[in-house]
Order: C-alpha cells, then structure tokens, then sequence
C-alpha cells in the first residue's frame, strides 16, 4: 500500500497505482476525458501526440496529456477547467477540419464529435485524398486519418509485423505500407489490428460498413488452438463485424481468420435440410462439383434421424459392435465432443472413435503420456514474454498461430532470444536469433546432436534430474553415438551451429521449447516428441515461469475434443480403456455395459473397411476425403461402406459419399464450451440463428442415441457439462456458471474461486514415481524413399488464410480472395533446373497418386524440398501423401513423401 500515489483530481483526494495515468484514475472514478490516440487495450503505450485528453495541473504552465502523464504526490489536476475543456474542444475541431464526414460515420471520432456538440470547423479544409481499395478485407481512405499513429503502434508493436509507418512531415505527413505501396500489394496479413485500432474508419473493413449493430456477443474463435476470445457484432441476424476481445490468450488481438473469416456462416453452400442418397445412385462415382446435390434428395428430420439409426442398429445386429466406427470433430464443443464418444461406447458398443488429434498431435500426446504422465502442455504460449531462449521446431507460428506468434516476437523485441528449426524458412526467420533450416526428417538426429553436447559439456542441471527424473544414466550413454560432427552431415547444420544452440538452451535462467506437426507427422513423431521432452528435462526447463513443454494446437477445440475421450484408447480425462476400474466407473456413470477392447484409429479404420470389417461409420465434422493420407484409398474406402452418415454444415467431400447427411449448426450459432492450446476452458456462446432446419451437433446425436434405445436426460449443452464434471476431474472447480460469468478458466484449478494453474510440474509429474522419464530415440531414415524418379521431398500443411481442409475458409469470400488456387513452392534453383517460371503448371505424383498445380517460387524453400497446402480439393495434397503410421501414436506421414515434379 506504501506504494500508492495521492493526489488530488476535481477537488477529490484519491489514490492510484505507480502505473496508472491520470487517463486512467479518471475512467476509473468514473470521469470521461476524450482520447482518440490513446488505446486503453493491453499492449498498447500512450503516446500523447492528438492531445484530445488534455488536462490542467496546479502549477504547471503548460496542459498535460492525460493518457501519458502519471500523478504524483500532491498533485492537484483538474480535468473539467474551462482552460482544459476549451483546448479539448479547439483540438477536436481542428482534427475534424480535414476528415471526410461520410468515412468517419459511426466512428469513435464521429461519436466523440458529436457528443461535445462541435458543429463544422472554421479552419480551412486540405485536398482529399484518394481511398486505397486494393486489399480485398481492408479498405484504406486517408481523408479520415488524424495521424495518430494507433495504426502504426498496432502493426509495430502488437502484431509485430512493421507493415505501416509514417512518412513526410508537416502538412505532407501520411500513413503509408511498406515502400508506400498499395496496401494490397504490401506485406500486410490482414490481422485488422489497424482497423480495430484506428478511431475514424481511415482503416476499415473492405465488406460494406454496418454502424449500427443489434447486440454484442462475446464468444471464442472457431479457427486453431490459439483460442482467441471475440466481440460478435450482430445486425439483423448477421454477424456484421468481429473485434478482438480481452480473453487471456489474444488480449484483444485476432488474425485474418478470426477477424474476416467468419461469412462462411452466410454461404449459400450451407446445409439446411436433411438429405437422403438417392435409390441406385452409386458413391463416390461421377459427382458433379458443378452439383453434388443431384444424389441426394430432401428429407425431413424425422425420416433421415430414423435412417440414420436404423442403418446403425441392422449392421450392429449382422456383424457385431465392432463392425461401426466413428470420427467426431474438434471443431465441436466440449459437450458435442462427449456425447458423440458416448454414442459410440455405449450406443453402438465399440472403442473405434476417433478424431482430428490422430492427424496433427497423436505422437506428441503418446509421447507426453509416456514421458510426463500428461498430454497438455505444461505452459501457455504467454510464458515466452518470461523466457529468456524460445525454441520453436516443426511449427510455423506467424502462419498457422498467429496471435501466439505476436507474443514470441514481442518477446524478442524485449531481448528474449530465438531459435527458429524447421526444414522451411519462415517469416519468424526475421526476428530468430538462429534459424536451423535442417534437412527433412532428420529431427531425431539433430536434437540427439544437442543433447549430447549438453551431456558432454555436462551443462545439464543436475539437482533438477536427480529431484524429478529417472534414466538418465543410460539416456546420457544413448547419446555419445550422436556427436554433432557425426551428426552435421545427416541434418544438414554445422557442429557449430549445433553446438551454439545446446550451450544456449542449457545456460538459459528459462527457456520455453514450442512445437507444431513439423515435429509430430512422421512415422517418428513419437520419436521427436521424445526428445523434446528429453531436453527440457535435462535442463530443467519445466514448471517454472518463461519454461516449458508446448505442442501448438491445430483446432480451436482439438485439447477439449481430446481431454473428452475422441480417442479409442481411452475414456475422458485419459483413463486407460484397458483399466477394469475405469470401465467399471463408466459403465457405472452411463449405465451400460462398455467394450473392453481398445478401438482402431483413423487410419486403421480406413485400412478395417477394406478388409470388411468396418461395415458403418458416423462422422460428425470431420472431412476424411480431404484429411486422411493416401486420399485414393481413404476415398475408396468410403465408397465401400455399407451405411455413413456425414454431419456438418457443408456437403464436403466426406459427405458426398453419405447415405444420409444431417445439417448442422456453425460455431456462432450454438452455445458450448471448448478447450484451447493453454488449457483455458472457454464459453463459446450463440450470436446468431442457424439457416433453415440446422441443428446443433450435439442435439443430433442425441436424437440418434435416442433411435438406439438410449435414455439420456439432456435438454441443453449445460446438461451434459454437469455429467462431465462428473466423468472429468481435470474440470474440477470450473462450473458451468463460472464460465459463463468469467469467459475462461484454466485447468487445473484448485478451488471455485481461484485462478487455474498456467504453468505445471513445479514439483513432480502425474506418473506413478512422480519423475519424468528419458526415453531413448534412435535416428531412423523415411519410410518414403528417394531414388533417381521420386527425387523430391513433399511436405504438406497449413496457410495463414486457410484452416484444416478449406471446407470453412473456402468458403469465406475474404479469405478465399486472398488465396484463391492451390500451388507448389519451389526454390529457385529447382524451378531453374526443372525450366519452370512462377504461374507454370506442374505434375507432381507419388507413389500413390498425382495432381496438376501451378508454381510458386519461394525462398523459403531449400532445394529438393517441394511444399503443397491441403485445402484445395482440385489439387488435394494428400493424393500424394503416405499412409504409414508412427508405431506409438499411430499418427501418419505427411512431412515427407517422395514425389517426382514434372512441368506440363
């Protein structure tokens, strides 16, 4: 309390923290001081240079700006003096004297104009600028800028990417991109935090401007693991604008995705009735993109539910329990999430369940599993503002994650080194302090590398493998086979190199280790996650602040979808299915008996259905026809299937191949909670009403279950979060109502009215001796080989516009506009080689397909390393891509395909 200032403000004594502006003990005394260039938002520094909050201070010759001016004791300020008003209102006007009255309409500037009742200005107005509309999702019209300077803070020291700057001075000062290019042809990734920032709509959305809005619903991201909370600004049952909100993991900041991409709910592609495959019409044969719903008919709910069951209860009954399976999504809640994997343990009485984490993070969860008694990281992406080394491997953030992205770069703007290794460069390479572009698939022998030399050095910490570990003895005689210059020839980075960045991460105070599918799709992925875990064990870099184990999430709900058992080997919260005591309490808990046997997963029930013994499959938002691996055979083994129900809110690829498709709600329009990356537990809420007859997943499964002979007693999301605080200790404490009051809550959480635990593991882990484990990783070549035809190296993933398959962002106009066409990128020197330009066509097959793409030339790209995105259906990647599984997490290859290129 010593530390409080006092001093005086209107003739009140009060006091204030040593940080807090006068700006801000006004607001919060419940005084309004205009501001324009001041964000009071996290992140953002006041910068006093519009000087519309000026205010008087007893002594002082001259006005201060509130915004940047912190009291002292004794000080007297009046903010209401006829000098401070009179020069607030001088500044208004002067700033209004050159704004286009219609741009401003609606803005912060243009409510603020109109509450001091400030008619037009007397001073002479400047030429009007020409508007910038060559961003397909951010219009740019300086007739309304005041200059200050909100957007160039935003871009430069929120989002970190140095997009927008200043340039000329006096009368000639502008905002400008880049080189003062277009802001369409700039490097701008379109996050809109200008457009959030800026106060007179000098920055906006290019899609037609609302001012008026119905209501507010503060709700969560439907896009990756990152779980940024949003402001849903609805008008006339449309979502007509989106902000970020202050959730824990965005601090008001969201990326072109969140912000821009929501109009996929309005897409006149949208599923609004059931459907029925007509009678003769055969699957996966002769579909028309033109119009795939010519093999369907409309049906009512009624009828299609019934079908639904029917062909459900009829293959049950002639092949038995195990011959139905089923993919849920982590595009769902929580609550749709548990109710599906109950459907299938108890309705249809199998294990084979299963989703998305199969596809990007299986390895790395069987790894922390085994490791560290635990499959969720052991820290927020938020921890690396504490960090002093931020190791990032097989993940690229500024594309994939970008709001966690900002963190790490603002980390490195703090002094926080960086050390970037991934086979493909990327934009983060800029703020790296190392970027280790090693060679694909060598990631075991590049982290055995470093640990050795950590070991050899004996740079390890000791006390903390002695407290909290067990078998380093052996794990240390593992890694002398593995020396850096043995080792440089196999992953393509020097000894040195290797070396530099094993003394650094050893000799950090805390260092943080983040990692993304680059890591976890390989037949090794299991293997890599190993040792991660491994390195941060050695040197003790877990449970403290700035330390930590972290896999990047892919989808907004793929922890929450996990955590609630879509996995076929275990229950919720990762109890074992082969526990008798844990099958006891389930069947106990759901009154049922449940199978003991452990289900297939998403592969092996591709591979069941062509042997004949997958007969059935329900898919609840997931798009195997685009996702799985080897697409021909995943594609035919959905053709083979005898009954598939496909539910989602779009007719994907999957669901062409349906029996009967079931029409479901968008994110937005449906109340649920989900899980991100950092643990937060977060409520998602409805904003607006579904199209036609949509229903909420989480409804539609139960009207199956119903069909089946199941008595649940479900009538809202909330019933179900009841029975899984009954099933999920991890949600201990974290009730339905808490959530809906404070937004998001972290797990573990001690008691109902503190804070939940960010980082874990200060003193022990969750396995039976409370130590994490080494386990040994031996460096194995790609199954995938290279020979004198296939002499390129495929790997697939994601784009900072579009998400998972593209089933969503495809079908955002915005996003959609920006990257419109599937390429491949290509290095230079392959592109030279191969006579190929920027805009040619290609043929890149493998193995086991081939596609038709055009070129793109990257840098980016090392030579004999060719990339492909997987969500364009008419050049799907994953025609190429291998089937072959990592032997632990059962997680296919899909960073490494040997393809040959051949231009057309």
């Amino acid at each position: 309390m010593s530390n409080l200032v006092s001093f005086v403000i209107d003739g009140k004594k009060v006091s204030a923290e040593p940080e807090e502006s006068i700006w801000q003990v006004a607001k919060r005394l419940g005084t309004t001081i205009p501001h324009l260039c001041f964000n009071n938002k996290p992140g953002y520094r006041s910068d006093g240079n519009c000087r519309a909050c000026m205010v008087e201070i007893d002594g002082e010759r001259t006005l201060a700006a509130s915004c940047c001016r912190h009291p002292s004791d004794d000080m007297v300020v009046h903010t209401q003096s006829k000098r401070a008003t009179a020069a607030r209102r001088l500044v208004i006007e002067l700033l209004s004297t050159d704004v286009n009255q219609q741009t401003i309409a609606g803005s912060t500037f243009d409510n603020l104009v109109q509450s001091m009742e400030i008619g037009p200005s007397r001073f002479p107005k400047k030429v009007t600028n020409t508007p910038d509309l060559s961003h397909p999702a951010i219009s740019v019209k300086l007739d309304a800028c005041i200059h200050c300077t909100l957007c160039v803070r935003a871009c430069r020291e929120i989002q970190v990417n140095g997009v927008i700057g200043l340039a000329e001075r006096g009368h000639d000062e502008k905002i400008i991109f880049d080189f003062d290019d277009p802001m369409g042809q700039s490097t701008c990734v379109a996050c809109g935090e200008c457009v959030q920032a800026c106060p007179t709509n000098a920055l906006s959305p290019a899609s037609a401007k609302v001012t008026k809005t119905d209501k507010q619903v503060q709700s969560v991201c439907p896009y990756c693991g990152v779980g940024c909370q949003v402001s849903l600004k609805v008008n006339d049952n449309k979502i007509c604008s989106v902000e970020g909100a202050n959730g824990p993991s965005n601090q008001g900041r969201l990326c072109v995705k969140g912000r821009f991409g929501f109009d996929y709910i309005t897409s006149e592609q949208r599923l609004t009735e059931p459907l029925i495959r007509k009678e003769g019409i055969e699957k996966g044969v002769n579909i028309d993109p033109a119009n795939p719903y010519s093999h369907f008919r409309k049906a009512s709910w009624e009828e299609a539910l019934n079908l639904a069951a029917k062909g459900f209860s009829d293959i049950k009954q002639q092949h038995g329990a195990d011959s139905l399976a089923g993919f849920g999504s982590a595009k769902c809640s929580n609550e749709e999430a548990y109710i599906f994997q109950k459907l299938i343990r108890a309705g249809f009485g199998t294990n084979n369940v299963d989703h998305c984490t199969r596809l990007c993070h299986a390895s790395s969860v069987a790894a922390l599993m085994e490791t560290i008694g635990s499959g969720a990281v052991t820290a927020p992406f938020m921890a690396a503002e504490d960090s002093d080394l931020i190791i990032i491997i097989g993940a690229n953030p500024s594309e994939n994650h970008p709001v966690a992205a900002t963190f790490f770069k603002q980390a490195v703007e703090r002094g926080t080194e960086l050390v970037v290794m991934d086979p493909r460069a990327q934009a983060l390479k800029q703020q790296a302090t190392h970027m280790l572009q090693f060679t694909p698939s060598t990631d075991v022998a590049l982290l055995n590398a470093i640990m050795h030399v950590i070991v050899d050095e004996k740079l390890y910490n000791q006390h903390y493998i002695d407290q909290h570990t067990s078998g380093f003895k052996l794990f240390a005689t593992h890694l002398k086979d593995y020396a850096p210059e043995k080792m440089q020839s196999i992953c393509g980075v020097t000894a040195d190199t290797i070396k530099t960045v094993a003394r650094k991460y050893a000799t950090a105070k805390s260092a943080i280790i983040f990692w993304g599918m680059g890591i976890s799709q390989h037949t090794h992925g299991t293997d890599n996650a190993r040792c991660l875990i491994s390195l941060a064990l050695m040197c003790g870099h877990i449970g403290r602040p700035g330390t930590g184990l972290h896999p990047l999430r892919g989808q907004n709900n793929v922890q929450g979808a996990s955590d609630a058992a879509l996995i076929p080997m275990f229950y919720p919260d990762y109890k074992p299915i082969s526990d008798c005591e844990t099958q006891t309490f389930f069947e106990s808990l759901w009154d049922t008996p449940l199978n003991p046997k452990e289900g297939l997963t998403v592969v092996e029930i591709m591979h069941a259905i062509h042997r004949n013994s997958i007969k059935s499959m329900y898919i609840m938002g997931e798009n195997p026809a685009m996702s799985d691996p080897n697409l021909n055979h995943a594609r035919a083994a959905l053709a083979k299937l005898e009954h598939l129900v496909v539910q989602d809110i779009f007719l994907t690829e999957t669901a062409m191949f349906a029996d009967v498709v079931l029409p479901a709600t968008a994110w937005p329009e449906k109340n649920g909670t989900v899980t991100n990356s950092n643990r937060q537990v977060q409520m998602g809420r409805q904003a607006v009403e579904p199209p036609g007859n949509a229903k909420a997943d989480w409804w539609i499964t139960h009207q199956i279950a119903q069909r089946l002979g199941l008595e649940w007693p479900y009538s809202t999301p909330k019933d179900i979060y009841h029975e899984m605080l009954l099933a999920m200790p991890s949600l201990a404490n974290i009730s339905w109502e808490r959530l809906e009051q404070e937004h998001s809550v972290t797990y573990p959480c001690p008691s109902p009215k503190e804070a939940g635990h960010d980082i874990v593991f200060a003193d022990g882990f969750p396995t039976e001796d409370g130590r994490g484990k080494f386990i040994p990783a031996s460096f194995l070549p790609a199954n995938d080989k290279l020979d004198t035809e296939y002499d390129f190296i495929l790997t697939t993933g994601r784009l900072l516009e579009h998400w998972h398959t593209g089933a969503i962002t495809r079908r955002s106009e915005v996003l959609n506009t920006l990257e419109p066409e599937a390429f491949v990128q290509m290095s230079p020197i392959d592109c030279s080689a191969l006579k190929v330009q920027a805009g040619d066509m290609v043929c890149v097959s493998s193995r086991r397909g081939s596609i038709n793409i055009k070129v793109r030339v990257d840098h980016k790209v090392q030579t004999g390393l060719i990339f492909i995105p997987f969500a364009y259906v008419e050049a799907a990647a994953n025609l190429l891509t291998s089937h072959d599984l990592d032997p632990f997490g059962k997680i296919p290859e899909y960073k490494f395909s040997a393809v040959k290129v051949e231009p057309i």
